[in-house]
């Protein structure tokens, strides 16, 4: 079916460029490739390194940090380290207050439940903007900044032969991926120019084609083999927000099934910041903390920024008296000094339960491995379970490799746990495997048929209000419309929970007509559960998801403008297509999750 074909099975010569935004919660970036370099050498792809004059020397990195500033008046002004550099310069003259900066906010798309188009998002220091505005001014400036580079020897970037590929976690319901996709789409990018990756997909697409010494196990042997025809193996996206999981078999012919739904949660390294911060606020007071953040911003992004470094560097120590070193900056003791009238490093000695564990040296602070590992363990012990829970799934048998890809990937803490939990496993981290997700997301971009099926993570179904029968349905649900007895609230099922779908597949199509024959346009109510056969949309756990927008056609009577409705699954996104029963004519439908 044509509607059925517009992202995934789009003819791949038709990209002769492919560009991707892998918007993070901590860090962004963008990668790009031309066709025929791809058909040459796959894993040539071009990326761009930013640059960071902050601090005492210059940082560069493959990536920029997650955050944007808008001016007082609500006019986007700058991102990344440039956002981050000019607010604090802004803060530390006492003239950042009425500016708008957000970080670290792609969060918001996974724990709001209710998204709608007028989501708001609020800043650091309490001051709200519309989410949508915030993101479309992220993503345009990546996509600038892109179409705007200069320096690519004997080529040329055409924006209007790109095809673009946004990344978001499989992780994400319905609502959030149709709100990235209106973001881009307002930032310049067409909707028929745009695939939307799921990250870990797109991670395990480019470990597939690294050549052996690039893919190795945590032992250091070659581990290619682990992606042969028949192998199952789990991916395991460790980002700054979420951790992000799929379970995938290679077929014959190259391609990759999903053999298990998208699963994951909101354990990523960020968690692990946030227990470093609290942990400083035990050691100082939560008063002179909230002031050191507020009043001293460029110190205490120094101060993160050295922490970010060192937790992809610690591990566990069998010495319990060996001891992780801090820089403690002056502003620390100046407030402390200021709030409570002594040196703060004397209250260690008031502190039962850390005086044995922290210690200081001149402006050094040395804590011992037990406080380390406490920073870690509340998130380890979340991703332990969830994968000791999931490698118990039937589908999962077989799975004998852990594919780590992501930021936090990189973090010992979480690869030594990982290998003390799963010795039987074989637990592979790629080279560059931060930037796994990104140059994932450009192969897929070629090859958006290179993941053949995926497992549907809920039972959807659509609200119909059948003709009431009493010897099947509870008389609560009887209702009048029109002088007719109809059941409220019936969940026609569509398609179950763990289905394996292949992309792009529809299943049994379902007729639907208007209640009344005077309607223009329909509206049908999409519902969607984890269990797999709910009766009523109001049944425990099953939840309102969005609209099916149907226009229908001429007619005089509710039958004439009865319609058929299919919904496509298997692609990462969800899609629609309705016709008329009566004449086949096909009919604008839209699939609208945001309210």
């Amino acid at each position: 079916m044509a509607s059925a074909l517009p992202v995934s099975l789009q003819a791949t010569k038709d990209r002769l460029q492919v560009a991707a935004i892998d918007f993070g919660t901590t860090y962004s970036g963008y990668a790009f490739s031309f066709r025929t370099d791809f058909l040459e050498n796959p894993l040539k792809i071009l990326t761009n390194k930013w640059e960071s004059q902050g601090g005492s020397a210059t940082l560069v990195s493959m990536k920029t940090p997650s955050c944007v500033l808008f001016s007082q008046e609500g006019k986007f002004d700058s991102f990344g380290y440039d956002a981050e550099e000019k607010y604090l310069t802004l803060a530390m003259d006492e003239q950042h207050i009425r500016w708008f900066y957000f970080k670290n906010f792609k969060m918001l798309l996974y724990e709001n439940k209710n998204l709608t188009r007028s989501t708001m998002l609020t800043d650091d220091k309490g001051l709200k903007m519309p989410a949508h505005k915030v993101f479309s001014a992220c993503i345009r400036y990546l996509k600038d900044h892109l179409v705007n580079l200069q320096s690519v020897p004997g080529k040329s970037l055409k924006f209007r032969e790109m095809h673009w590929v946004l990344t978001v976690p499989a992780i994400w319901d319905d609502s959030a991926k149709q709100f990235m996709r209106e973001a881009a789409v307002e930032a310049g990018i067409a909707t028929e120019n745009l695939s939307l990756a799921l990250e870990p997909e797109a991670a395990a697409l480019y470990c597939r084609y690294l050549p052996m010494e690039k893919v190795v196990d945590s032992a250091g042997k070659a581990s290619i083999e682990s992606f042969a025809p028949g192998k199952r193996y789990l991916v395991l996206d460790a980002g700054g927000g979420t951790i992000d999981i799929t379970v995938h078999e290679t077929l014959p012919d190259g391609t990759v099934k999903e053999v298990y739904k998208a699963n994951g949660g909101p354990w990523g390294g960020t968690t692990v910041d946030k227990a470093f911060v609290s942990f400083l606020e035990e050691v100082t007071g939560p008063e002179v903390m909230q002031i050191f953040k507020t009043q001293h911003k460029e110190d205490f992004l120094q101060l993160m920024r050295e922490f970010e470094i060192k937790k992809k560097t610690m591990e566990p120590k069998d010495d319990p008296d060996a001891k992780t070193m801090f820089r403690m900056p002056l502003a620390i003791h100046e407030t402390f000094r200021t709030v409570h009238g002594t040196d703060f490093r004397m209250s260690l000695l008031l502190k039962q339960n850390l005086k044995d564990n922290v210690t200081f040296t001149g402006d050094k602070m040395r804590v011992k491995p037990a406080q380390i590992q406490a920073l870690f363990q509340k998130t380890i012990d979340h991703i332990v379970n969830h994968l000791t829970d999931i490698f118990k799934r039937p589908e999962v048998q077989g799975a004998n490799m852990i594919l780590m890809v992501g930021g936090f990937s990189e973090s010992k803490m979480l690869q030594n746990a990982l290998k003390k939990n799963f010795p039987s496993k074989q637990l592979v981290i790629p080279e560059d495997a931060g930037l796994a997700v990104l140059k994932g997301a450009v192969i897929f971009g070629h090859k958006p048929d290179a993941i053949v099926a995926r497992v549907t993570p809920l039972t959807y179904g659509i609200e119909i209000w059948p003709h009431f029968d009493a010897s099947r349905h509870p008389r609560s649900k009887l209702k009048m419309i029109d002088g007719i007895a109809r059941c409220a609230d019936y969940f026609d099922k569509h398609i179950e929970a763990d289905t394996e779908v292949q992309a792009g597949k529809t299943f049994e199509e379902k007729q639907y007509f208007p209640l009344t024959g005077d309607q223009t346009k329909m509206s049908i109510k999409i519902f969607a559960s984890p269990n797999k056969n709910p009766r009523y949309t109001d049944d425990s756990g099953c939840s309102f998801k969005g609209k099916i927008l149907v226009n229908l056609p001429d007619g005089k009577t509710a039958n004439e403008k009865e319609v058929v409705v299919k919904m496509i699954y298997g692609n990462t996104e969800l899609k629609v297509e309705a016709r008329v029963v009566k004449t086949g004519t096909v009919l604008s439908a839209t699939l609208d999750f945001l309210g």
